[in-house]
């Protein structure tokens, strides 16, 4: 029988620009104005959220995954006033592997300042140094450039596209899958 994971502190990270953090309750109205905006969520493959008990929920399951040791997702604000930008995380992560699976969502008003690119890029390095990963994945929405270049900024591979693999807004959707190896990662 494995042992279960230890429980995985949320980080708190710093970046010339931006503070990483764990979540708290009063990040729900910012979490449920970013996921109930339609054309943010328009490449994932849930509906808009139309409940703000959803955002307590998912700061909840944050919670949850970092006792389980599973992961990390912390809020993203900007360091010079505070300002919500939106979420990054680490979730799935697989001691035994040495993986786990990155995504990001931020608010629209955040876009284009390369704020994605630094709150992932900051993560990726927490977790390449305090998780000893050796790989980590990622997924975008084919439609989606911006994501896949936020990746390809962070050194990862685009290695596959999974054809049909999500309904997105009631579409059938292809998905690119990228890697990052410990090796090609360039702190």
């Amino acid at each position: 029988m494995t042992p279960p994971t230890p429980a995985l502190p949320t980080p708190t990270l710093h970046t010339d620009r931006l503070r990483l953090r764990p979540f708290t309750a009063a990040d729900a109205d910012h979490l449920f104005t970013l996921h109930s905006n339609t054309h943010v969520m328009r490449y994932w493959d849930s509906e808009p959220w139309t409940e703000r008990a959803r955002a307590d929920r998912f700061i909840a399951m944050c919670g949850k995954v970092a006792d389980e040791g599973t992961g990390a997702r912390v809020a993203v604000d900007r360091a010079a006033d505070g300002a919500f930008v939106g979420w990054c995380g680490l979730i799935g992560w697989d001691p035994g592997n040495r993986s786990a699976s990155l995504g990001y969502c931020l608010d629209e008003s955040m876009w284009g300042h390369g704020y994605a690119t630094e709150a992932a890029h900051a993560l990726l390095g927490w977790a390449f140094d305090t998780l000893d990963l050796n790989r980590v994945q990622a997924e975008a929405d084919t439609r989606n450039a911006a994501s896949g270049r936020v990746l390809e900024k962070n050194g990862f591979v685009r290695e596959g596209t999974l054809r049909e693999d999500c309904v997105v807004n009631g579409e059938v959707s292809d998905s690119w899958v990228y890697g990052l190896l410990r090796r090609e990662w360039r702190p």
